[in-house]
């Protein structure tokens, strides 16, 4: 086997995929016997609680080409990638994929052509999907609603399914930000971008691990890292406000006037104090989630710790 640098290296995030990692290793090696360039497969336990930190080890104190990053728990889809990116030796590019399988690895070679194309980002964009109707909608309503008030122009219907060039992948594990969005970080670098559209497949073993509230963590971030709009809203809101607060008082004023029966006193009251009372909740809560984002980038904790590297 080769022990040259590698020209890509492969990202794998895994957790708890003992069941998939049999499958994932048997394409992964017909990968990298039938691709040209010399490739990595750099491969990051994110706390599994399973075997697969056993299986990684094995794999890889037998086969060069595979890299085992150990991190000291789990932290998370997004840090376990921005491990696997600083551990990565690759000399052109890095490409991203899910442990689960749902995204084809074989299409490196299509990614690789794009690359050398001029291109630095060819991000995967998602055709067709194998989840629930339900899920299908909320995604499908995500990106639009994260498109619609972005500041920046982030591609809809992608995840961290990607190839990019050493140059982008540089920028990126240089960026400090604690709260990562990878697909949105990608594309606010800028340079040569290329949606490539494929059908993504079903996991062939074991469960998601992305939970609800995994999905709900990492769409705030998508929403309050890149845009304006939860700031803005609080304004809007408030403005809403005074202009309805106004408006009942006009009424209040007309049935004064026209001799028609007033409002009770008591429900009026109940009224206004009801309202305004959500509206301050709403604005405390938005500045909540930026002061907690505050807080956590202020501290300067690394990232992520890396517990051990099997090279």
């Amino acid at each position: 086997m080769s022990l040259k640098l590698p020209q890509v290296s492969i990202i794998v995030p895994l957790y708890n995929e003992e069941k998939m990692f049999v499958h994932l290793v048997e394409r992964l090696m017909n990968l990298l016997d039938s691709f040209q360039p010399v490739t990595q497969v750099v491969m990051v336990n994110d706390g599994s609680t399973d075997n697969t930190p056993i299986l990684m080890a094995e794999l890889s104190a037998g086969d060069p080409r595979f890299k085992s990053v150990f991190l000291s728990r789990n932290h998370g889809h997004q840090l376990a990638v921005s491990a696997g990116l600083t551990c990565a030796d690759a000399e052109e590019a890095v490409m991203i994929i899910d442990g689960d399988l749902q995204d084809p690895p074989e299409l490196i070679s299509d990614f690789y052509k794009k690359l050398q194309e001029g291109y630095d980002v060819i991000y995967a964009i998602r055709k067709n999907r194998k989840e629930g109707f339900m899920l299908k909608f909320l995604f499908w309503s995500y990106y639009r609603v994260q498109k619609m008030v972005s500041n920046y122009d982030i591609p809809m219907d992608v995840g961290d399914f990607c190839m990019i060039s050493k140059r982008v992948r540089d920028i990126i594990i240089s960026m400090p930000e604690e709260s990562r969005y990878l697909r949105g970080m990608r594309s606010w670098i800028g340079f040569r971008q290329y949606g490539y559209e494929y059908d993504r497949g079903e996991r062939q073993e074991g469960d998601s691990k992305y939970s609800i509230k995994k999905r709900v963590e990492i769409g705030l971030n998508g929403i309050f890292n890149f845009s304006k709009v939860p700031i803005r809203f609080m304004y809007w809101l408030g403005f809403l406000s005074i202009l309805l607060s106004i408006l009942y008082t006009l009424l209040l004023l007309y049935l004064r006037f026209t001799s028609h029966v007033l409002p009770d006193g008591y429900i009026t009251l109940i009224f206004a104090i009801s309202f305004f009372s959500g509206v301050q909740l709403i604005m405390l809560a938005l500045i909540g989630e930026y002061v907690y984002r505050i807080h956590n980038q202020v501290r300067q904790r690394p990232l992520f710790i890396i517990d051990k590297v099997i090279n």
